[in-house]
């Protein structure tokens, strides 16, 4: 497997999963890091042909379904990816008590991954913290934050001020358990810090 393009990267692409977009397709993959999410749809078509960092959710029933699919490791974009993103930190109380929805695959998903030996990366509690204190409102004061946002804000806590940060496909919808508007601010808000670039969505046109 070829190595990261470089340690502390000069550009990074971030893309996220809003369904049914055009992407600068050139732009992402000249970028040093591609981080992707999940199934990543589009990857080696409309929205790119690299990837070096692959955020997997690895609680509830989305990591349960790939676990169960033979071919799951054998999907291109997982075979690609240098390096895997878990969001959430391993839970401590019994499995049990876990539910379905919440149930932490973290162990499992560790031994599916294994045989392609790439290093994966668990996001910390501390950052989850950090995450929902930002997020927070006076009508939410507990939020779940999105798996692209937890990777974003890990991202511009590790690299330099003067790596660009591109982000394609970030819809701001989806499950209504996290906070879209809060989320959409804050990227807003770095972007106008000079700290990332939010490219607006387009859409597909078919003929």
């Amino acid at each position: 497997m070829s190595k990261l393009r470089l340690e502390h990267p000069l550009s990074v692409a971030i893309i996220g999963n809003a369904p049914g977009l055009q992407h600068p397709v050139e732009q992402i993959d000249r970028a040093d890091w591609v981080v992707r999410f999940n199934n990543a749809p589009g990857f080696g078509a409309w929205s790119g042909k690299r990837v070096t960092h692959l955020a997997l959710v690895n609680h509830g029933g989305q990591m349960e379904e790939w676990l169960g699919d033979p071919g799951f490791i054998e999907r291109p974009v997982v075979r690609q990816a240098q390096a895997i993103i878990f969001p959430f930190a391993p839970k401590t109380e019994p499995v049990e008590s876990q539910g379905r929805d919440g149930r932490d695959w973290t162990h499992e998903a560790r031994a599916k991954l294994a045989p392609l030996g790439v290093a994966v990366t668990v996001l910390p509690d501390a950052l989850h913290r950090e995450a929902k204190r930002l997020l927070a409102t006076d009508a939410r004061p507990d939020p779940v934050p999105s798996t692209g946002y937890l990777v974003t804000l890990s991202l511009l806590s590790q690299l330099p001020m003067d790596t660009t940060i591109d982000i394609h496909g970030f819809g701001f919808e989806g499950w209504d358990g996290h906070s879209w508007a809060e989320e959409r601010r804050w990227f807003e808000a770095r972007e106008a810090e000079g700290r990332l670039v939010v490219h607006p969505l387009v859409s597909v046109v078919k003929a």
